[in-house]
């Protein structure tokens, strides 16, 4: 079963849009194979599948940018990103991309990857990105690994009979995760490892000793290294511990996060609150009625705020202006700004538009917006757990789905409900918006993203609003996120994430041309 962190996988990465599996998930993946090849390499070629997702989005959604970042090793938040390919190119770094038939292509998100440093040296990834900026390295010179990037973490290749030795090595080093894992074969061994912290020189002495012709990659983590054993690994755990503790469901979060991630509790909340900031810088960076950079939208966040504050709309409510606040993030994750995955790029308008209107309302301490957030984080963690965060494997239900149902549990959860309020006003809003289609125009995060992230937030309080009231939801969330992820599997593929079908493929839709592909825009550098 996989062990899921709040901050690595669900309320972040902090990124620049438009797509957590996309441009997020491309800075890993680029990150992971530098430090997997030892540098930074002077070549790479990224191949993606043609009936795949990245051959369509791998370009307007960024992709091919945040490779470069991670290659020449810059944070993805940094302003560079916009230059990224022409820094590479005139650093001495080549970077090619062709649409190819791969010979593994077993997720939409499937990439066959070929570096080579300036001493010759070379590497072939095969790797993929897995929902919500999570990756996964799934083989390294067709040897067959699985790295997340969640530790320092590789493989290793010796003699056979070198191998108890230097496994005796690594278990007995104090920053082994894990026990190591063997495969023999007739004359080798390969030792698959993970650890809290890197091989030091010491260590790579002592395994050289052993074997002068070991070979070991290892990959440095891209998240918050995991530390310690997860609490709970379903919703049902989750609600039967907090209520057995007496706590709600984001002081629950909160232990399970500190004691996943090693971290004190305070060290937690601290994190959180500087997320929930870049979130709320992201609602006042898209409100702005002079924000630019879309390229199918005109902006028009600021716009409505306004209206409904000028009272120019059926009725002041506190619904459109959270729904507002949902689109004005995406203004900024769409042209490419820095947000808060909540849990994609894609959906990262609901949670911030539901809870900067809900802190303003209730005025809350950023204490309890952080514990609101980690109540939130909880229900995406067990999608994660049970499914998925990818929009090319289960349609928009499990993007903006899922921040809906995320959402909603942080409302109940700031109101004072239970753990187990919280968790059923996740899958009511789960139940409301499954079987949602991802048909993303012109492959752009932009229509209908920006409509239904601000639907998703105005409804986070209605379904909130319907469990503390009294509504008795009689599907549990576990098996709510099953039905889901099933309906999801069930779509064809032309409903996930790939621009051929739904409202992608209307006459309208395909008329719309992009305002300022190549202009110098900030969507397009």
């Amino acid at each position: 079963m996989k062990t899921i962190s709040i901050f690595n996988h669900v309320l972040g990465p902090v990124m620049r849009g438009p797509s957590s599996s996309h441009t997020a998930g491309a800075f890993h993946i680029g990150s992971m194979a530098r430090t997997l090849l030892g540098g930074r390499p002077k070549r790479a070629k990224f191949a993606f599948d043609p009936d795949g997702s990245y051959a369509v989005t791998y370009v307007v959604q960024g992709a091919d940018r945040g490779f470069a970042m991670g290659l020449m090793n810059r944070p993805l938040t940094d302003e560079s990103f916009f230059t990224a390919l022409q820094d590479a190119s005139e650093s001495g770094l080549q970077i090619d991309f062709e649409i190819r038939k791969l010979k593994n292509s077993d997720h939409p998100n499937a990439m066959e990857i070929e570096l080579e440093n300036e001493e010759g040296k070379t590497l072939h990834l095969e790797a993929r990105s897995i929902g919500g900026g999570e990756v996964e390295i799934a083989s390294i010179d067709e040897r067959p690994v699985l790295l997340n990037g969640s530790a320092y973490e590789g493989l290793l290749e010796v003699k056979s009979e070198n191998a108890a030795t230097i496994i005796q090595l690594l278990n007995d080093d104090q920053h082994s995760a894990q026990p190591v894992r063997e495969e023999t074969f007739i004359a080798t061994s390969r030792i698959h490892f993970r650890r809290t912290e890197s091989i030091s020189s010491e260590l790579n002495q002592a395994i050289h000793d052993n074997d002068n012709q070991a070979k070991i990659w290892v990959s440095t983590p891209v998240y918050f290294p995991q530390k310690g054993e997860p609490l709970f690994h379903s919703a049902a755990e989750m609600v039967e511990l907090a209520e057995r503790r007496g706590v709600t469901l984001g002081e629950i979060s909160l232990a399970y996060e500190a004691q996943l991630l090693g971290m004190t509790e305070g060290e937690v909340i601290e994190e959180m609150i500087r997320r929930y900031e870049i979130m709320a810088a992201s609602v006042q960076t898209g409100l702005d009625p002079n924000f630019k950079g879309l390229q199918l939208l005109p902006t028009c966040a600021g716009q409505i705020f306004q209206a409904e504050a000028d009272g120019k709309l059926a009725v002041r409510s506190l619904h459109t202006r959270a729904a507002a606040r949902a689109l004005a993030v995406m203004h900024v994750d769409a042209a490419m700004g820095v947000v808060c995955a909540a849990p994609t790029g894609g959906s990262a308008g609901v949670v911030p538009g539901t809870l900067v209107t809900l802190a303003e309302e209730k005025n809350l301490t950023p204490e309890t917006i952080a514990r609101a957030l980690l109540a939130a984080g909880a229900v995406g963690m067990i999608l994660a757990i049970r499914g998925t965060f990818a929009a090319e494997v289960a349609g928009c239900q499990v993007e903006i789905g899922a921040s809906g149902a995320m959402a909603a549990a942080a409302v109940v959860d700031t109101c004072g409900g239970s753990a187990k309020q919280a968790s059923d006003a996740a899958a009511i809003s789960f139940q409301n918006t499954m079987g949602t289609v991802c048909d993303l125009l012109h492959g752009m995060v932009e229509i209908p993203c920006h409509t239904r992230n601000g639907a998703a937030a105005a409804n986070a309080f209605v379904n909130a609003d319907l469990v503390l009231g009294g509504y008795p939801n009689l599907i549990p969330l576990d098996e709510t996120i099953d039905a889901v992820y099933a309906v999801g599997l069930a779509m064809p593929s032309e409903l996930r994430c790939t621009s051929k079908g739904g409202l992608a493929i209307t006459p309208s839709a395909q008329a719309l041309k992009p305002a300022c592909c190549g202009s110098g825009c900030m969507s397009c550098g």
